[in-house]
């Protein structure tokens, strides 16, 4: 194994429970019923495919750049008085990443300019060689494209890359395109197809580090 390709929210960082309460509070204030349900639908969807989710809930007239609008403003809003949260071991494993010889990228339905944002005011932008955003692709997680442009980036094949996933849509991603997922859940548990689609499936990037440097002695 050559490379390791992370998602970033809900991986990097503690930033898919921030979005929920964004789309929930504007929910809230536009009426919207159940949104506690349609959310989770939408994580590791780029703007395209979320987008569609939503119409598919509210209505093909529904007002969606306006709603997104005012879910970023509310989650800039909470970044700026909160800053970025940042999951425990992230420094860690990517340091051991970088000392260890492996190539890192970064493969997340985000936008890349907001994913470029996150990373440097996080002071993790020197890890990652290559980061690929969602509005790089037509159509991002589950679907292949995201991951196999990344490792495309890195000049590495799938078969020698890991990728680092919480979601259900990631770890389609990653399996679709032939890589090795690591499931580190974060809002969604996992169940049997995530058990059956996933290469192991870990508590959090501590034990992360740990399977991989395991993993890399064995080689």
């Amino acid at each position: 194994m050559k490379a390791v390709i992370f998602d970033m929210d809900g991986v990097l960082f503690d930033t898919e429970a921030v979005c929920m309460q964004a789309w929930m509070e504007v929910a809230e204030k536009w009426g919207l019923p159940k949104m506690e349900e349609v959310f989770p639908l939408v994580i590791g969807l780029n703007a395209n495919d979320s987008r569609q989710v939503v119409f598919d809930a509210y209505g093909e007239d529904f007002d969606y750049p306006l709603f997104r609008e005012h879910t970023a403003a509310w989650f800039r809003d909470y970044v700026g008085k909160n800053g970025i949260p940042v999951k425990p071991g992230v420094r860690e494993i990517l340091e051991w990443l970088k000392s260890a010889g492996y190539a890192v990228g970064l493969a997340s339905s985000t936008k890349r300019e907001s994913v470029l944002s996150h990373l440097k005011h996080t002071g993790l932008d020197d890890y990652f060689s290559v980061v690929v955003g969602g509005d790089m692709v037509e159509h991002s997680k589950p679907l292949p494209d995201i991951y196999l442009l990344a490792c495309e980036r890195l000049g590495v094949e799938p078969g020698e890359t890991y990728a680092i996933e919480d979601s259900p849509n990631g770890i389609r991603s990653a399996h679709r395109a032939g890589m090795c997922p690591i499931m580190v859940p974060d809002m969604i548990a996992p169940d049997e197809e995530m058990r059956r689609l996933s290469c192991v499936i870990l508590e959090d990037l501590t034990q992360a580090l740990a399977f991989l440097r395991e993993r890399t002695a064995a080689e």
